[in-house]
């Protein structure tokens, strides 16, 4: 065993490309807290980014790398870099969370000795040659952790992956924080008056980072269809710098009629109070999701949800008992479904909504998720 590895507390440290925003970085802080918690030094290196502050509160320590760079020059001295990190701070075990970085992890794990895991946290596209070979790399860990059954599966079908080193740790929700009954009233009206909502108007939230696999459009659309013409549309989630994407949106509402009735509110850091003013969340995407945070979010919101029917939301989210499932991009199937939610009753939606959060508390966790990690290291560690 290598000399840094001969200590009584090993260090772990989380690799990604940056710390803005997105469900992969909410996982890395909600990691760094858990080994924080349990006594092992904590590292994450990253570009940056403003989670970066919610590293360092968790209890661990960031290291600033180039890891956002994907050119292959980049990815070898990245790997001399991340190679010197884990000599220098004694790391036992590194943790790749995203491509690019998890190649330059790798190569660094190998010349240091330590121990290599990686996430598969999205079914990666392969639209073009070679693809496929890029992204095996998130399989190619000593343990691959795969956050859903459904990319477990495509994992072990696409790239031959031992299923004996896959381990399914789905992400999780905090349900002391996604609390219903936890929101303060002040700022759920200073945000409701932020966002122009207006009183008694039925609200359809989309929480996700505004790209065009997250359906804007499709939402967008169904809005158009709806017979409550006071609906307001409200698009949560960062543009990452995607202006003519916004841009594209609004000239789409505006084209459809309903550029009154749509918010577009960027990144907001309470997603609590936020899905509390939502009367139907939507899961719009086109795409399949590898596991979608915002899922499990609303309905420990207890919201009446409405998404795409593919990927991990058929198992997060049981058809016309936590929620209601559509066919994904399907503009009718979704303004139907959204008619519908917004007819039903106070104690249908409640009925709805408590047993959505009953769910999620049980089977989605993010106690369990931190626990099922810790676990994981250890077995690589002892």
């Amino acid at each position: 065993m290598p000399k840094h590895l001969k200590t009584t507390k090993p260090t772990v440290l989380e690799v990604l490309p940056a710390l803005e925003t997105g469900g992969v970085e909410h996982v890395v802080v909600e990691l760094t807290e858990a080994l924080a918690k349990e006594g092992f030094p904590a590292l994450v290196a990253s570009s940056g980014g403003r989670m970066v502050e919610r590293i360092v509160a968790a209890g661990g320590k960031h290291i600033a790398l180039p890891l956002h760079a994907r050119n292959p020059l980049s990815l070898w001295r990245n790997a001399e870099r991340l190679a010197r990190v884990i000599q220098q701070q004694g790391v036992a075990l590194v943790h790749a969370h995203s491509r690019a970085p998890a190649f330059s992890a790798k190569i660094a794990a190998q010349r240091t000795g330590a121990r290599f895991v990686t996430t598969y946290h999205s079914p990666y596209n392969e639209g073009f040659p070679g693809k496929r070979a890029y992204n095996s790399i998130m399989a190619s860990g000593e343990r691959v952790v795969a956050v859903s059954r459904f990319l477990a599966e495509l994992t072990a079908t696409r790239h031959g992956t031992d299923p004996a080193r896959i381990r399914i740790i789905p992400n999780g929700v905090d349900p002391a924080r996604f609390d219903p009954a936890a929101i303060n009233p002040t700022r759920r009206a200073a945000l409701a008056e932020a966002w122009r909502l207006p009183p008694g108007a039925p609200v359809i939230m989309l929480p996700a980072r505004l790209t065009r696999w997250k359906g804007q459009p499709v939402l967008i659309a169904a809005l158009s269809r709806l017979a409550r013409k006071d609906a307001v549309a409200v698009l949560v989630g960062s543009s990452q710098g995607r202006t003519a994407y916004v841009d594209e949106l609004e000239r789409h509402a505006a084209q459809l009629g309903v550029g009154e009735r749509l918010r577009i509110v960027g990144d907001v850091q309470d997603m609590p109070t936020a899905l509390s003013l939502a009367d139907v969340v939507v899961s719009a995407s086109t795409e399949p999701e590898g596991f979608g945070r915002a899922v499990i979010e609303a309905q420990a919101m207890e919201r009446v949800l409405v998404a795409a029917a593919h990927g991990a939301v058929l198992e997060t989210v049981r058809d016309r008992e936590t929620g209601f499932l559509v066919s994904p991009g399907n503009v009718e199937e979704l303004a139907a479904a959204l008619a519908f939610a917004l007819g039903l009753s106070a104690a249908e939606r409640a009925a709805m909504g408590a047993a959505a959060r009953s769910r999620v508390i049980a089977e989605y966790s993010v106690a369990a998720m931190q626990a099922r990690h810790i676990a994981l290291y250890r077995e690589l560690l002892t």
